[in-house]
């Protein structure tokens, strides 16, 4: 029999009235820790409801996702087949063509994504590199598609840039809990991943941030990220949630799973604490089935990535994905979504 957690009466306020984004310190580690303590389908059930207040629940949105310069990164994050610290399968190339990447965002476009997101494996970008990422921006923007880059930390210059060139979004992910992000990263702190998403912020740009689950973490480590994300100001228009998929050559290539439905249990909790974000079903979809991908969207997922692959890792393939839409009666967000 499972016990039934207890939300301070503050927290209980908060739940039941689902703020809107922008007032800081609204979380308490501990409230959330309350939340995902709830019996699954009265969370489930609370997420549903929140979800309703402020979305169509049969609407999702769709972006896809294109590894424009893949490998060699300097960075040591221990989840990534792009390191260069770690020996992958996967080599280091070149940033792309920019009339290679037009091409493929026609595509996505063709497929029905609403959103191309643009992924370059750097620590930062170079002064070099700052032209041709902008001119992505504007020619993808000029097809009619959402813009969203991730690559790496940014300063307030080049968030600027990037701001100039027309970028809808920036991803930039926190990963996980401040108190356990050294077991998976050390050449970046955390302070950095902040620092760059108060970069975007002040130039203009819609913030997408998430993080990862199934490294080894412990429940408190993801109530400890949800609180990051859902007390920054404002909370992040889009929030990514990413199911480790364990690459062979990196730290975390032996990490057990996650359980199916505390994964689902955190895709409720960040739509309960981030009622008007976005929440992305990201990474390792290809893992599960059709039925927990159903109940994730049940929880409060209202975003794919769509498309047969992510920066290096497998995805769905676009007929399978638009096939379980169909059959969950589900249709694509159109115009301009978060």
């Amino acid at each position: 029999m499972s016990t039934v957690a207890t939300l301070s009466p503050e927290a209980l306020r908060r739940t039941a009235s689902t703020p809107a984004p922008g007032a800081a310190g609204r979380w308490r580690v501990a409230d959330i820790e309350a939340l995902f303590a709830r019996a699954f389908m009265d969370l489930v059930f609370q997420a549903q409801q929140v979800h309703r207040e402020h979305f169509d629940p049969s609407a999702i949105q769709l972006s896809t996702l294109l590894s424009i310069k893949t490998g060699g990164c300097a960075e040591d994050c221990g989840y990534c087949s792009q390191s260069a610290h770690f020996d992958t399968e996967v080599k280091a190339a070149k940033l792309m063509p920019v009339d290679a990447v037009i091409e493929a965002a026609r595509a996505a476009k063709a497929q029905g994504a609403s959103r191309f997101c643009m992924g370059a494996a750097w620590r930062s970008p170079k002064a070099r590199d700052m032209e041709r990422v902008t001119t992505m921006v504007r020619e993808v923007k000029a097809l009619g598609l959402e813009t969203c880059m991730t690559l790496g930390m940014l300063d307030a210059e080049q968030a600027q840039s990037l701001k100039q060139a027309g970028l809808d979004y920036y991803n930039h992910n926190l990963d996980t809990a401040p108190e356990y992000y050294g077991k998976v990263v050390g050449t970046r702190s955390y302070q950095d991943r902040l620092d760059t998403l108060g970069n975007v912020r002040s130039a203009g740009i819609n913030v997408c941030s998430g993080g990862i689950v199934g490294m080894g973490e412990t429940r408190a480590h993801r109530a400890g990220l949800i609180a990051q994300l859902a007390n920054l100001e404002p909370y992040p228009e889009s929030v990514p949630i990413n199911n480790l998929v364990p690459i062979p050559g990196t730290p975390l290539a032996d990490v057990a799973p996650i359980d199916p439905f505390e994964f689902v249990r955190t895709i409720a909790v960040a739509r309960i604490t981030m009622p008007r974000t976005h929440v992305r079903l990201s990474a390792g979809r290809e893992q599960m089935d059709e039925a927990l991908q159903a109940l994730c969207l049940m929880a409060g997922a209202n975003s794919i990535f769509y498309g047969d692959h992510l920066l290096t890792t497998p995805n769905p393939h676009t007929g399978r994905d638009r096939s379980l839409l169909e059959r969950l009666d589900m249709h694509v967000e159109g115009g301009a979504g978060g």
